[in-house]
């Protein structure tokens, strides 16, 4: 005789995803409270992770939540010892990749309601509450009007990181310049050496490049003593290409570069792009301030936004300094119209009668992919927790760290700043010695970093920065503070470990 129950599905009952959605929570808090326990970087070998889990998957599942303890040893034996700790208080590597508990809510319960919000249609609560929210962000961070979505020409929208939001922001540009022009040309691409390398990752998914080698038809220009783009740079290389035939169109500035923090001068450059003509082509103005763009919340940190009003789109992360865990770019364009025509596909089996209304914000016209989850949530529930008070104190208690950081280096002459300190990210290094070659230095800082690093009490990267004026490249450390749970005296222990390894203690 069969058995009736040979074929169920085991979905967990309401009471255990209750028991085991407590549980769950109870770990991560535990989590987070022993964070300073775990060596920062993850200390295993390459295989070390793979050679713990079975080789083939189970063909039994786990029944209901007893049979869930397996999982939570293997979060202690497998997943945590290959955890290199971005949440940790001593974690100054890359940029920060903030969590807090209201955002890990909100992914939750954008998990649990399981929307799949491509269209207002789908779910128009994903849609009108991800408006208001970006609406909020653009007037926190002072924004221009014109890139909130009552403006009636633009508007903001999620994006899953600054790397999407460049090549959203090309593909409208090329798609802008070719109504424009009403023909096919030659397109050519500018940013800085030191722009994030999505730039160029764009500009070869658009298929604008050829190649990474391809410096035709994306310029990468040189920059100034403190890395910013030099505006007569590219005023030079738009009237070469101009002369040669080619078609200005599309300009990636940074604020807040990866290696060194720079800012590109945004107002010079756009007079430079109104002067040459590629406005008036029009040409595409993007701005990445996918770290940077979180300080404007603070006013006082609002210089950089100088010339703003003449950008096409702006998109920073809040996911990096903002308390929101990965992934959560804002992106904002004066010119939604472009996006959609560049980006709206329209299948019959998509149509309805909100759509064809007008009256709504389709999101799924406003990004590469089809689909997107709820992320609205999590940023809604960051800025109702924290408020605008708590996100100011927030930033502004990680730049007096810096400050405080850097006056150390400066008092220590063993130490050099590499570029003044911006934000919250100090670039610094040993000095060279007397007589000391460029290479015997970039050795003892590479040292110094692999000691500090191998003994697990923090974690820093390093960047190398081009020479200026002649001078050689520099290999230099990164100090980037940004975690959630960093106080002065993380800060400071990482100094007197510095310190120490410096002396040869």
């Amino acid at each position: 005789m069969s058995n009736a129950r040979e074929g169920a599905v085991p979905h967990l009952s309401a009471e255990e995803f209750r028991r085991l959605g407590h549980r769950m929570v109870d770990w991560i808090a535990d989590y987070w409270s022993r964070l300073e326990s775990f060596p920062v970087r993850a200390t295993v070998a390459p295989g070390e992770v793979t050679a713990k889990l079975p080789e083939h998957p189970p063909e039994e599942g786990l029944g209901g939540d007893a049979g869930w303890e397996a999982v939570f040893r293997d979060l202690e034996d497998v997943v945590l010892p290959g955890i290199t700790h971005w949440q940790s208080p001593s974690f100054f590597a890359y940029f920060p990749a903030n969590a807090s508990g209201p955002a890990v809510l909100g992914e939750l319960l954008s998990a649990g309601l399981g929307v799949q919000g491509m269209l207002w249609s789908t779910s128009p609560a994903a849609t009108e509450l991800e408006t208001r929210v970006l609406d909020w962000l653009a007037e926190l961070t002072g924004l221009p009007a014109s890139f909130r979505s009552d403006s009636g020409t633009g508007g903001g929208v999620i994006q899953g990181t600054a790397s999407e939001a460049t090549l959203v922001a090309l593909v409208a540009a090329r798609e802008r310049v070719r109504r424009k022009l009403g023909r096919e040309a030659e397109l050519v691409a500018y940013t800085s050496t030191q722009a994030h390398s999505s730039v160029l990752k764009a500009a070869m998914l658009s298929g604008v490049v050829r190649g990474v080698s391809d410096d035709v038809h994306l310029r990468q220009l040189g920059t100034d003593a403190r890395y910013g783009l030099r505006p007569e740079a590219l005023e030079q290389a738009i009237r070469e290409d101009l002369a040669a035939g080619r078609q200005p169109f599309f300009v990636c500035a940074s604020l807040g570069t990866t290696s060194s923090g720079a800012m590109d001068p945004l107002r010079t450059l756009g007079e430079v792009l109104e002067r040459t003509g590629f406005t008036a082509s029009g040409g595409w103005l993007h701005v990445d301030a996918a770290w940077a763009g979180s300080a404007l919340i603070c006013p006082e940190h609002r210089a950089m936004l100088e010339g703003l009003e003449g950008v096409d789109s702006f998109a920073f992360n809040p996911h990096k300094w903002l308390l929101t865990n990965f992934d959560c770019n804002a992106f904002y364009t004066r010119d939604r119209k472009a996006l959609l025509e560049a980006l709206s596909v329209m299948p019959e089996y998509l149509r309805n009668a909100a759509t064809a209304s007008g009256a709504v914000i389709d999101y799924r016209d406003w990004q590469v992919p089809l689909g997107r989850r709820f992320r609205a949530l999590k940023l809604w529930f960051v800025l109702r927790h924290y408020g605008a008070r708590g996100l100011r104190a927030y930033i502004r208690e990680h730049v007096r760290q810096a400050e405080l950081f850097e006056s150390w280096v400066k008092a220590d002459e063993r130490f050099e700043l590499a570029v003044p300190r911006s934000l919250a990210l100090v670039c610094f290094r040993l000095r060279p010695g007397p007589g000391e070659e460029p290479s015997a230095t970039d050795a003892r800082n590479r040292e110094l970093l692999e000691r500090l690093n191998a003994g697990g009490k923090a974690f820093l990267t390093h960047t190398v920065l081009p020479g200026v004026e002649g001078a050689p490249a520099r290999y230099v450390l990164r100090m980037a503070i940004g975690s959630a749970r960093t106080e002065e005296r993380h800060v400071r222990a990482v100094w007197e470990q510095l310190t120490a390894l410096a002396t040869g203690r």
